[in-house]
C-alpha cells in the first residue's frame, strides 16, 4: 500500500450526501492502490460492503464506515454552530 499521508492531505469537503462519501472512498482506495476486496479485508468487513459504500448505499452502518475510513486513514471532522459555540457560551 502507498503511504496514506500524501492522500489524507486533500483539502477539507463539505459532505451532503451518501454518494459523495462513496466517491471519496473509492478516490482514497485507488490512490492507495487497493482492491475493494484489499479494502475489505484491512478494514474488516465483507467486500459487498465496500462495493455498497463507493456505489452510495446509505443503509451502511456508521461504525462500519468508520472502520473503512480509519484504514484509510480519512479523519472525519464534524462542524456545526453548536460545537463551536460550546466553549463561548461559558
Amino acid at each position: 500500500m502507498k503511504n496514506n499521508k500524501e492522500i489524507s492531505m486533500i483539502t477539507a469537503k463539505a459532505v451532503k450526501s451518501s454518494y459523495e462519501i462513496g466517491e471519496i472512498i473509492r478516490l482514497h482506495r485507488e490512490k492507495a492502490n487497493l482492491t475493494q476486496l484489499e479494502l475489505a479485508r484491512l478494514s474488516e468487513v465483507g467486500k459487498t460492503v465496500i462495493f455498497d459504500i463507493e456505489k452510495g448505499k446509505s443503509t451502511v452502518k456508521l461504525e462500519t464506515l468508520l472502520k473503512v475510513f480509519n484504514s484509510l486513514n480519512i479523519s472525519v471532522i464534524l462542524n456545526s454552530p453548536i460545537i463551536d459555540n460550546l466553549g463561548r457560551s461559558k
